[in-house]
């Protein structure tokens, strides 16, 4: 495994919200930073509100949001979510299981990653239901 190491800031991704990289190199590793719905202008994917202020947060949404998000992060270190070998998902509600098992089981399956997913008090947004943070593996002669 080499030394190197680098981080890399995506173009086209939301701004992370502190001094990290969304994405770090270590040797073949790829360390993806918690990954949220969050767009580059600052909204979110799945949290609408109507002309009254009645916030609706949709966990499927959000969870297909930060997927992709992902795959695209992982496609700027030339890799993709089949070289995805550890998920850890971080969830303000466990109620929002069941939706977010749904989207996550249409794009891995048992022989994807090794998955972790717990429940947290609070995200850096109110309106986040959903963090995933990933470890791909990829050697970078193939990126």
């Amino acid at each position: 495994m080499s030394g190197e190491s680098e981080g890399i800031v995506v173009t086209g991704k939301a701004t992370p919200r502190g001094r990290f990289p969304h994405i770090r190199r270590a040797g073949d590793l790829l360390f993806v930073s918690g990954t949220s719905s969050r767009r580059p202008d600052n909204t979110i994917a799945g949290a609408s509100a109507d002309e009254f202020g009645t916030v609706t947060l949709d966990i499927v949404e959000q969870t297909r949001a930060v997927i992709e998000n992902i795959r695209d992060i992982l496609r700027a270190a030339g890799a993709g979510l089949s070289d995805v070998v550890q998920i850890t998902t971080y969830l303000v509600n466990m109620n929002d299981f069941g939706g977010y098992n749904a989207v996550y089981a249409e794009y891995f399956d048992e022989t994807g990653p090794a998955r972790t997913t717990v429940a947290v008090h609070q995200l850096p947004h109110p309106h986040l239901l959903i963090e995933i943070q990933a470890v791909a593996h990829r050697p970078k002669e193939s990126s």
